[in-house]
């Protein structure tokens, strides 16, 4: 949610380069590539810079040699766009940063490719970062040998490789979910058919391992992303008819966060106001569970009040309900009755005067980060050693009851339904 303009996937990855498969080296101008190499190291230092922010006192010397490997070992490689390999590790650790986490994460984002794409091994990767650095590498090294297109068999015993690796150090997966993010926010530099597979694997894996993860920022834009490959005609028809809707929508929104935040201000709620208009694959997931026209999708707007604790979420909840009357049915609370991801908020729909129904979400800061990051939100790290609250332990608790519950199971076939059912 943002009051500004809603970026459909298309304006989100701009002209980054392509993900999959092995670099290939390229030919190119060198004066070109030294044009190239100063927007690169440009991005890099606002990285240090956006990672000092997030954690002042996490040493940050192990980000800048992590990218100096990165750098030496990537050399002449290219992505299937033309642009330099490096991009991609920046745009992983990018992504993580965004996340907030520590700086051992950021390094083992630059380096994830490193003993798979170079000739860097794992015993290089600990002698130089250190132990922690080296077991993440590995993890995401492991996980990116998974061909989850395959026969039951082998892809059963590759998803429970994936989930041992979670339990071992969640920042794995943190990290393979970043990677795919910037290769979805890439794919169009595939060819067709490897598009799709790459595609539907995120939406069958992936957009639900970020889910149940609780990352709903990185699972919304996987989804998006990965719908237009999948099923590019429905794509293509929400798309178009959200953009009929999309300037009265817009305009609409605005008033009610002018309405609402005057509101707030004469009953002295300190609080914050987003808006949304709702993401394209959530519009087509809801228009097939229920049976519904593009029309019927009451939700397709929503305001976001982001207050300061859980009294003033109920104090907006009723100031919500004097200003616009609700829709019966449509009461949800997520604060007392958490989701199983530890996803909370109340939500209501409600109508306002002119006969637009819109969605209203009201949490705490601290429930918005959760929502929107998940576990990542929780995932704490000090002085190179982990410390890990009894939230997130309960986070890890359903990985660990798949693992030990898949030990006793014979048909792979079995086994991956129920995982695909808990993740969903």
């Amino acid at each position: 949610m943002a009051t500004a303009r809603h970026l459909e996937p298309a304006e989100v990855h701009g002209a980054s380069p392509a993900p999959e498969g092995k670099a290939q080296p390229v030919v190119r101008d060198p004066s070109q590539r030294a044009i190239d190499r100063q927007a690169i190291d440009h991005r890099f230092e606002a990285l240090l810079k956006h990672v000092h922010a997030n954690r002042p006192s996490d040493d940050i010397s192990l980000v800048r040699k992590a990218w100096e490997f990165c750098v030496r070992h990537h050399e002449g490689q290219m992505r299937a766009s033309g642009e330099p390999y490096i991009i991609h590790p920046l745009e992983v650790a990018e992504v993580l940063a965004e996340m907030k986490m520590d700086s051992t994460s950021i390094a083992a984002g630059l380096l994830h490719d490193s003993v798979e794409d170079t000739p860097a091994t794992n015993e290089e990767i600990e002698a130089g970062f250190g132990e922690q650095v080296a077991h993440i590498v590995e993890g995401v090294t492991n996980i990116d040998k998974i061909e989850f297109a395959n026969r039951e068999d082998r892809q059963a015993e590759n998803v429970r490789k994936m989930l041992l690796a979670m339990v071992s150090d969640v920042r794995v997966v943190l990290i393979k979910l970043a990677d795919r993010l910037h290769n979805m926010r890439t794919l169009e530099h595939l060819k067709p058919e490897r598009r799709e597979s790459i595609a539907r694997e995120t939406l069958d894996i992936y957009a639900p391992l970020a889910h149940r993860l609780g990352m709903g920022k990185v699972r919304g834009e996987l989804e998006d992303l990965a719908f237009r490959y999948t099923d590019p005609v429905s794509y293509e028809q929400v798309a178009a008819a959200v953009e009929v809707r999309r300037t009265e929508g817009e305009q609409f929104l605005r008033s009610v966060e002018d309405t609402l935040i005057e509101q707030l201000r004469e009953n002295n709620i300190p609080a914050r106001v987003e808006w949304r208009i709702k993401r394209i694959y959530s519009i087509f997931q809801k228009q097939q569970r229920s049976k519904v026209s593009f029309d019927q999708v009451y939700d397709l707007l929503a305001i976001r009040v982001i207050t300061q604790d859980v009294a003033a979420c109920y104090a907006v909840f009723g100031l919500i309900h004097t200003l616009w009357k609700p829709v019966p049915g449509r009461i949800k609370d997520f604060i007392a009755m958490p989701r199983a991801n530890r996803y909370q908020s109340l939500h209501t729909t409600v109508m306002s005067p002119s006969g637009h129904q819109f969605e209203v979400q009201i949490r705490t800061e601290e429930m918005h980060r959760i929502a929107e990051e998940g576990i990542a939100a929780h995932w704490k790290y000090k002085a190179g050693s982990g410390v890990v609250t009894a939230r997130d332990e309960e986070r890890l608790n359903w990985i660990r009851q798949l693992v030990e519950w898949q030990k006793e199971m014979t048909d792979p076939n079995e086994f991956l339904s129920s995982l695909k059912m808990d993740l969903y």
